[in-house]
């Protein structure tokens, strides 16, 4: 299986923030990106090397997600229940509320037909023991609400608190990730079996196959750093959170412009490489991508991606070549 270098180029468009989650292609060298550290979802452009915000607090404020179907740009806003809608240039259109129907979860993804797909968490409840049953994706349409994919629970370990004992996520436990193709597709990283399945707008599922996995342990160092990340007042809470024994196979995954799934591998604190499985729509492994240094991929074209990393002065996003994925001829293949 061939492994392809990223190699971002030089010049980069920098962000005052400290975190970039999301992004979407927005057509050229647009992009929208989320920036939750913010908190705010701005535009950015490689060809005039400027960046624009999306909106202004009374049209969009403190955005949960964004995402592109077709012509239109989407971003989500959880604290007003709605959903936005932008055209691609930044415009704004107008908005709908979170439907009660699902419980004001927002969509997070639109197929071809126009029908949104949001995923549905259970309720917690008081002691957190209710985050034990699965999340599901469901498919919003003129019809009403469909499940059409349920996810793996979160791996949960119970705790004592000075209200008594509750269930918390381990922390370097993974969750499932999807996405939706235009022809209503639903795609279905797995994280616990490391593969992606695929579920056709007729119900049938296909399961993908197995990928390549590392299996990391979660270290003392993994601790400490992590720990480090909340403000000092905060981190004696931190650390009585959980921990999972391994971590994840992977922590993200996006679907670039061909359809490809990327996978981003958990990593250890000594790696110096970020590894991503690039899964095509059939469910095989197509190409491992290497990131050198620490910056993220956040989002992919056909031919470029986007890749975010964190410096002194906020969020550095530049731009690297598609890798060119090399012919393999029938003599090779023997």
């Amino acid at each position: 299986m061939p492994q392809l270098a990223l190699v971002p180029g030089s010049d980069s468009i920098v962000v005052p923030f400290a975190e970039a989650t999301d992004a979407a292609w927005l057509g050229g060298e647009r992009w929208a990106v989320l920036l939750p550290g913010g908190p705010e979802a701005g535009i950015v452009d490689f060809a005039s090397w400027s960046r624009t915000t999306l909106g202004t607090k009374a049209t969009l404020e403190s955005p949960f997600s964004v995402f592109r179907a077709g012509d239109t740009l989407y971003a989500g806003e959880p604290l007003k229940r709605r959903l936005t809608y932008w055209t691609l240039d930044g415009g704004f259109v107008r908005y709908e509320p979170a439907s009660d129907l699902v419980r004001g979860a927002l969509p997070r993804a639109r197929d071809g037909a126009g029908h949104f797909y949001a995923e549905l968490r259970p309720a917690a409840g008081v002691d957190g023991s209710g985050s034990r049953d699965s999340a599901v994706v469901v498919e919003l349409s003129g019809a009403g609400v469909d499940t059409v994919a349920r996810l793996a629970p979160l791996d949960l370990a119970k705790v004592a608190s000075p209200t008594g004992e509750r269930f918390e996520r381990r922390v370097f436990s993974g969750v499932d990730r999807w996405g939706v193709y235009s022809d209503g597709t639903v795609w279905l990283a797995r994280v616990y079996h490391n593969r992606v399945d695929f579920r056709a707008p007729d119900g049938r599922t296909r399961k993908g196959a197995p990928l390549p996995d590392r299996v990391l342990e979660v270290t003392r160092e993994d601790r400490e750093l992590f720990v480090r990340k909340f403000p000092e007042e905060l981190r004696g809470t931190a650390e009585q959170l959980p921990f999972a024994p391994i971590k994840a196979a992977f922590t993200s995954a996006f679907a670039d412009a061909d359809g490809r799934i990327w996978l981003e591998g958990s990593r250890s604190v000594s790696d110096s490489v970020q590894r991503y499985n690039v899964v095509g729509r059939d469910g095989r492994l197509q190409f491992v991508a290497l990131l050198p240094g620490t910056g993220r991929a956040i989002a992919a074209s056909t031919t470029q991606v986007l890749v975010a990393d964190l410096t002194r002065e906020g969020i550095r996003l530049r731009l690297a070549p598609m890798p060119v994925v090399p012919s393999i001829s029938p003599d090779t293949a023997k």
